[in-house]
Order: C-alpha cells, then structure tokens, then sequence
C-alpha cells in the first residue's frame, strides 16, 4: 500500500480521489436511468419484465414476480441451519439496538389554554432494495428490515433481482422472511426503484425507498426523491483505521482488505502516528492477499483508493479522520475512548482490537447502513428516525388566542401577508 506523510497537500488529494467514486459524478449514466424511470412509469409491469429479461436474463410475469411461499420453504431447506439460527441471534440484536431509538408523540398542556405537541407515527409503507451482483448480502436484508419493523411500517415490502432461474437467492430469502418482509419482488436495478416510486399493476408505490445498490440504482433514488422519500445516495463502501504503535498490524491489515473486498471502488485508509506500523500493516496486506479470494478486487481497490498515512501524533490522526469522515472508522490505540470523544464525524466507530468493522456489518446491532463519502458531516446511519414521520399539533382556546392575536396579525401586515392579518382578524372582529 502506498505510505504517505500528512500534509495539506496529501490530504486534499485523498478527498479530491475519494469523491470521485460519489454517485453524483457518474452523470453519464443518467440519461439510461432517465430513461428506465420512464418507460416503467409509463408502461409498469411490462416495461419491469422487459427490463428483467434484458438486464438479469430471467423470464418475469406477473404470475411469478411475487416470491410464493412455496419458494420461500424451498429456500429454507437449501439454507444451512447454522445461518439460520446466526441470522435470528443477528436479528434479536439488531431490534434490542434500534427499539432504543423509538420515539413517542408527546402533548404538553398550559392553564392559558394552550396545548401544543408532536404525533409520531410511522410511514404507512416502505421499499426495501437489496442487492445482487458481485455478492449476496442478506445482512443489507435484516439492516434495512428490522428497523422498519420497529418503528412500525404496516407494509414492507422487497425488490431485489432474481438469476437467470428466475428464483431469488435462498439466503437472502431466508433473511427476508425472518427479518419480517410483508413480499418479495423479483427485481432489481433502475426499474425497481422506478416500479417502488411509481406502482406497478404488480408491485404497489410505497412512501420511502432504502438500501443499497450499484450506480444505476443510486442514480434512480436520486431522481425518484421527492416523489417519495429515501435513505440516501450510497457509495462505495470505505473503512479508517486510526492507530499507533500499540495497534496489532495483523488486525488492522485485516481489516483494512474485510472493506477493500467489497468491490473495486471501496476505499481503505490507515492513519497511524508510527511508521513502523505503516511498515508493518503494509507487509501484511501483502500476505493476506496471497491468502484470500476476490484479490483481485482488492487489489485495483487498494490501488486506487488504498493509503497508510502517517501523522505526527494523535491530534493530526483524529484531524485527519474528521476531514475524511469515513462509512467506519476503527480506532486502535493506547487510549481509545479518548480518541473516540475527538471524533466528530463517522458513519460508525468501532473501539479498540477487538470492535472490527465485520461485527457491526452482521452483528452486534447497530445499523451498517452507514452515510458514505464524506456525508457522514452531515448525515447518519439509517435508523428508526427514518421510517417515521412527525406532525406538529396546536391547539389555542379563545381565551389564549385573544391576548396575542393583534400581534400575529402585526407580524402579518408587516409581511405583506394581509389574508393572513385577516384569518386572525375575523375571529375577533365583533370586538
């Protein structure tokens, strides 16, 4: 892996190669996506089942778009128990995690007459993506499920893309039924977020759209939003390991190529104060690639996206890491819970040698949908929150409106706004 020194200049380009891979700078895709969108908003189901048999190569009609539940016993028996029974000690998790996140409407009443509060319930329906591809993944299936559960989602429901057999992965089955899908739509790409946004004759329009995909369905979310709401525009995956010499290189070189395997654009970084380590983890990574499958991802990932850099000490690694705000960031040194109080920005932190990135992808319960090239400043993980929407509630007696209406109706002239002067005037005008 390439070893650098921090310096302004080094970290600069690092941001400037790392937001290359945004979704938002893949504008020559978007023309397609344009075009997906719609033809499946002006045709539905048929412009869903041509877009299967183009893109998957699987013969879709509206008899077999729906998983039955005889292909869901089917994929039952294909799944190994083991991971079966893992996915259920992943699931009691992930909902003990995400039900402390749940929120309740509250009412607050004053002797003048005034009751004001806030209603939160959960959206009506939502549509959960889960990908195919380069690997199944139905860890994405329980991340994005469970939470909708909690907060109370009556409808959920999935689209991910089926193989040539027209069937859909047994373990990602296996996922949805236990994480509690209401359906599962066998397809995948543009033309489901499309079918999710708009309806179909088969498949029904929900209120909010989550989870992963490849660069056509990050650009489709994009240009579905507003229509219905989604998650976010996902990356490629990344991962920060910040550490000194007490770090244990084997651990982080490991955990530096758990994301670099993903795929060709996910980014890994070392940001260590001992150049020793750099040393180190570097030689590791080298042995482990001989030692692993999908080298070859790895490989084009560490070589476009992959960095150790060292700093001088703690303070510029944990500036560093600010800047770059990575999906996760490891912290393994002498005192990590104070280097944790320092971050500001991350998708998720994962504290000392024994906290890899891998536990929170399948886990320990937070979510791993994780905000991704840099959004992690602003944005934050998929949780409860998203899945919920909230209404402000007032209610003014005569009496507490009375005092303070010539006020309102003050603020309103003075806006120009003379209809709404005169909705408060009306209700006093006798006087």
């Amino acid at each position: 892996m390439r070893i650098l020194k921090v310096n302004e200049d080094s970290i600069e380009n690092i941001l400037s190669d790392l937001l290359k891979r945004s979704p938002n700078n893949y504008d020559g895709y978007q023309e397609t996506v344009d075009e997906i969108i719609a033809n499946v908003k002006a045709d539905g189901d048929q412009a869903v089942f041509d877009y299967t048999k183009r893109f998957d190569g699987a013969e879709i009609t509206k008899e077999n778009i729906l998983v039955t539940e005889e292909e869901i016993k089917e994929a039952y028996d294909q799944v190994d128990d083991q991971l079966i029974e893992v996915i259920r000690k992943a699931i009691k998790n992930i909902r003990e995690f995400h039900e402390k996140q749940v929120q309740n409407s509250w009412f607050e009443t004053r002797e003048d007459g005034v009751m004001l509060g806030q209603k939160v319930m959960p959206m009506e329906s939502c549509g959960v993506y889960v990908p195919g591809g380069k690997a199944v993944y139905p860890s994405s299936v329980l991340m994005n499920i469970v939470p909708a559960h909690v907060a109370g989602v009556k409808n959920i429901i999935m689209t991910t893309p089926p193989g040539k057999d027209g069937k859909v992965t047994a373990n990602t089955l296996v996922a949805a039924k236990e994480a509690g899908a209401g359906a599962v739509y066998k397809v995948g790409g543009a033309q489901a977020i499309a079918a999710l946004a708009f309806g179909t004759e088969s498949i029904p329009k929900v209120d909010k759209i989550v989870g992963p995909g490849n660069i056509f369905v990050a650009l489709a979310k994009k240009s579905v939003y507003g229509n219905v709401s989604i998650d976010s525009i996902a990356g490629p995956s990344e991962i920060l390991v910040l550490a000194d010499e007490t770090a244990n290189p084997r651990y982080v070189a490991a955990d530096l190529l758990s994301q670099a395997e993903h795929d060709e654009m996910a980014s890994a970084i070392l940001v260590t104060t001992s150049e020793e380590l750099a040393q180190k983890v570097s030689e590791e990574v080298d042995g482990f690639l001989n030692q692993l499958s999908r080298k070859e991802i790895m490989e084009k990932s560490l070589e476009s996206f992959g960095y150790i850099l060292i700093a001088k000490d703690i303070k510029e690694a944990v500036d560093v890491a600010n800047s770059i705000a990575s999906e996760h960031l490891e912290i393994m040194t002498d005192n990590p819970f104070d280097v944790m109080t320092r971050i500001k920005n991350a998708g998720a932190i994962f504290i000392g040698a024994y906290s890899c990135e891998p536990l929170g992808d399948y886990f320990a319960g937070p979510n791993h949908v994780l905000p991704t090239n840099g959004t992690a400043k602003f944005f934050s993980p998929l949780s409860v929150d998203d899945f919920i929407k909230k209404s402000s509630v007032v209610y003014y007696s005569r009496e507490a409106l009375e005092p303070v209406h010539k006020d309102i109706e003050f603020f309103a002239k003075q806006e120009e706004l003379t209809a709404h002067a005169n909705s408060m005037r009306v209700r006093f005008e006798e006087e």
